[in-house]
């Protein structure tokens, strides 16, 4: 009933709906601008992340092509998101002899990579106000959940081939291991305890059909071969040759590579094989940060060639060199929060302490790698000033 009371309020005289009435998806949807996915007190992200957890699954569906199963789930209020089962403990670390392109994709990865991009409003006792992690906004919101693999996936889904995979196992546990070209098969099965599976839900960016997307070849990317090497890896003057292409021959697109590149670094993402941005806003746009759960495979080894790209180009923003040294003070220690921020999400604690300790030594050998640069080329043409003189804000003229 109490919907048929508000019923009268959500039109406008003109007959239209006001944006309040809105679910919160499409307000995420509709505050994406050409600078970032979603703006630093944009309330419908809260309340986007709390729908992600609570709202009823009403349809699942597999998704094709990747490597490895997600799934897509459809909710109540017609938002969808993109699933990514458990399928490591926190604990577990990548086996030293895998491949890259053949790591497990980590929901929790998924779930700490937005919090790493975004902020942590996190009110210092000295009043100094929020301080904000990496402050990008360009991964799109990303929650944990766990589901029933019964009523939330099985019963729901109209997908033959994710249904006919289902089987309960000796333990007399639920299992499912759906259809995709790496693990999906009775060994690589996902278990309930007994039908409980934990999980990453990751907001859909809006319909392809509505806000088109390019798709673009990282110019570091690996050669995902067993033996070959990536020119980038050979050639120390690789950067010059980049610098010379387009779009990285103008813009802010280097610099975003670059950000990308800390991105990666701190998680121990090695997977960046390409990345999107929106059509709509052509080449001076950010670049999201989609698919991070490679990230957190092993907090015992840092990857020093992802860092590569920021050794050869040796260029960085001021606002992310400011927040990284910033994130380095034992007062905002990067580690304690990310921590923080880490406790909101349902499925908490999502890191192992010890990738939290990693990211901490990270941030210092990014800092050291920017201060060679400023060492070797001068501190003005390492370090890009992106705020506004006038202003002490970072320009994003709309």
């Amino acid at each position: 009933g109490r919907q048929n009371e508000d019923h009268h309020e959500e039109f406008l005289p003109t007959g239209e709906t006001s944006i309040d009435s809105y679910p919160n998806w499409l307000k995420f949807h509709i505050g994406i601008n050409r600078y970032e996915l979603y703006s630093r007190h944009n309330p419908a992200i809260e309340a986007l992340l709390q729908d992600l957890v609570s709202q009823k699954i009403t349809s699942v569906a597999m998704k094709s092509g990747g490597t490895q199963l997600k799934l897509i789930m459809t909710f109540q209020n017609y938002g969808q998101a993109l699933f990514k089962p458990m399928k490591q403990t926190r604990e577990q670390e990548t086996p030293p002899d895998f491949f890259y392109f053949s790591d497990y994709e980590r929901h929790n990865a998924e779930i700490a990579a937005f919090h790493l991009d975004r902020q942590v409003e996190w009110i210092c006792i000295r009043r100094k106000g929020e301080i904000l992690i990496l402050d990008f906004r360009r991964v799109p919101p990303v929650a944990g959940r766990l589901v029933n693999m019964t009523r939330e996936i099985r019963d729901v889904t109209r997908d033959k081939k994710l249904w006919r995979t289902f089987f309960i196992s000796p333990a007399n546990n639920i299992c499912f291991y759906g259809e995709c070209s790496y693990y999906c098969s009775t060994e690589h099965a996902l278990c309930g305890k007994p039908d409980q599976i934990e999980g990453s839900l990751a907001a859909f960016l809006p319909d392809l059909s509505l806000a088109k997307r390019k798709t673009w070849r990282n110019p570091w990317r690996r050669s995902y071969h067993k033996r070959k090497k990536a020119e980038w890896e050979v050639d120390p003057d690789y950067c010059e040759e980049v610098k010379q292409t387009p779009p990285y021959d103008s813009g802010t697109r280097i610099l975003d590579i670059m950000d990308m590149t800390v991105f990666d670094f701190l998680m121990g993402n090695m997977d960046r094989h390409h990345y999107e941005t929106f059509e709509k806003f052509g080449n001076e746009t950010f670049i999201i940060h989609l698919d991070n759960g490679r990230g957190f495979g092993k907090y015992s080894h840092d990857e020093l060639s992802i860092l590569v790209p920021l050794n050869q180009c040796c260029r960085i923003r001021k606002s992310t060199y400011l927040r990284l040294q910033l994130l380095a003070k034992e007062e905002y220690k990067l580690s304690l929060l990310m921590k923080e921020s880490l406790l909101k999400d349902k499925i908490a604690p999502i890191l192992y302490q010890p990738h939290l300790e990693a990211m901490d030594r990270r941030l210092r050998i990014v800092l050291k790698a920017v201060s060679d640069c400023i060492e070797k080329d001068g501190y003005d043409n390492v370090v890009e000033n992106d705020f506004n003189t006038d202003v002490n804000t970072v320009t994003t003229e709309r």
